[in-house]
């Protein structure tokens, strides 16, 4: 079960480079979902640093593929944004594990999306001399961006698609392993309830002999 996980992450991280290969990619992979799952699914906290070190890594990556292809590249305050998202994305996992839904699954996901694009963009805004620093400019930066790109509003859709089907894909997968292999679903308490009632009966048993 760890090795899927470990391989679904990686395949991810993959997939987030396709934007360097054809454009058309770009801010449709997932972002804090895969720490977010990461967090979710590792129980062993140390395997935490794989999802979060290869979001950083392949950052470098893109960023320096995006300065030589077009000039354009993030400002470190940027890159300290994701790399908060990132660590949000983990506690958002770890408080989701504690919980285990498919429908706190999808709250995580979205939650961390959404989170990704508020303090992506409003950092953006505070760097980026374009914008007027004003609500005004700030509600521009949000929803239509610089008019040489596409609206901003629309990043934040593919961010939140990519990160949502990343969610599903991951889970699923998961599951179907878990099923397969007789093992425990993360999302299923009755495996817990039954042991800690069976831990509860047995001291009780124990009493009754004495």
């Amino acid at each position: 079960m760890r090795s899927a996980a470990i391989v679904l992450i990686v395949l991810a991280l993959l997939y987030r480079l396709l934007p360097t290969l054809d454009m058309r990619w770009a801010n449709f992979a997932p972002f804090t979902a895969i720490a977010f799952c990461g967090a979710v699914y590792f129980r062993d906290r140390r395997l935490w640093f794989l999802p979060f070190a290869g979001l950083c890594l392949t950052d470098l990556y893109i960023n320096w593929f995006y300065a030589q292809e077009y000039g354009y590249h993030l400002e470190w305050p940027d890159y300290v944004g994701r790399i908060l998202c990132y660590t949000l994305g983990l506690g958002l996992g770890w408080w989701v594990s504690t919980r285990k839904s498919w429908l706190w699954l999808l709250n995580g996901s979205l939650l961390g999306a959404v989170l990704f694009y508020l303090i992506t963009n409003t950092l953006s805004w505070s760097t980026d001399a374009y914008y007027a620093k004003t609500l005004a400019g700030w509600w521009q930066c949000m929803t239509v961006g610089h008019p040489e790109y596409a609206p901003t509003i629309t990043f934040f859709y593919k961010t939140m698609i990519g990160d949502i089907m990343f969610t599903g894909l991951f889970a699923g997968v998961m599951e179907w392993l878990a099923q397969r292999s007789s093992e425990p679903s993360l999302l299923d308490d009755e495996g817990e309830e039954a042991e800690e009632a069976d831990g509860e009966k047995q001291p009780v048993e124990a009493e009754v002999k004495e």
